[in-house]
């Protein structure tokens, strides 16, 4: 007659040996910091390149969420075309001058024209938009370029990783080995992936901004016609 004890020290065993061999076998999980490491010296820069983007988001956003001031502009102009209603010129170019915004410097630049030809005076605030729109769209570009050179990075990343992968097999010679080929691989895979992370990241920071830049140009636009309009009324 078979032990009982026997038989479940014998399954516990079993179990034990079957649990192993799966834990042997189970893949080793690969996080993002080890695929970055992995990667070699191109995924270095392109993280600076991904800082640097975040970075001049982060500036440029705050800059423009700042000139979009939207209630405040409508006070300002109410103001404005107060003071002109009133016959008050001058109480509305000091306002305009002592505004710190985009429009503020745009209308100030319009009174600066007063007594000259209206075309003129047009002349002058659209110059001074173009200005401030310059100012606002400082290091814009330096997004969409990350956004175009991410991409570049990886690739050329994948180019070499693959380069060290087949120089690898030429010096093994007949000892071919897949492990001897998996650090070329990996390389180029992990380069090809960040680099893609980087540009699509950058590729929407830099619509963000250039949809909140839009906005600013078509509310400035907006205002610099109101002001026109307040000259063009009869005194």
């Amino acid at each position: 007659m078979t032990n009982p004890l026997l038989l479940i020290q014998s399954d516990s065993a079993v179990q034990a040996v079957a649990d192993a061999a799966a834990t042997a076998a189970a893949p080793e999980r690969i996080t993002l910091w080890d695929m970055a490491l992995n990667g070699g010296w191109i995924m270095l820069v392109l993280a600076l390149l991904l800082i640097l983007a975040i970075y001049i988001f982060i500036e440029r956003y705050l800059t423009l969420n700042g000139a979009l001031k939207g209630e405040a502009d409508s006070l300002f102009m109410n103001t404005i075309r107060q003071y002109v209603h009133e016959g008050n010129v001058d109480a509305a170019r000091d306002l305009s001058k002592q505004t710190d915004s985009p429009l503020g410097r745009m209308i100030a630049k319009g009174f600066s024209r007063l007594g000259r030809p209206l075309p003129d005076i047009q002349a002058a605030i659209e110059n001074e938009g173009k200005l401030e729109v310059a100012n606002l769209e400082k290091r814009v570009s330096l997004v969409a370029t990350v956004a175009s050179l991410g991409p570049m990075l990886g690739f050329l990343g994948t180019v070499t990783g693959m380069i060290t992968a087949f120089q690898d097999m030429a010096h093994a010679g007949n000892n071919i080995d897949i492990q001897l080929l998996a650090t070329g691989i990996y390389q180029a895979m992990v380069t090809t992936v960040g680099g893609l992370i980087v540009g699509i990241i950058a590729y929407f920071l830099y619509n963000l901004l250039v949809t909140r830049i839009n906005k600013v140009v078509f509310d400035l636009e907006v205002r610099a016609n109101e002001f026109m309009d307040l000259l063009h009324e009869p005194a």
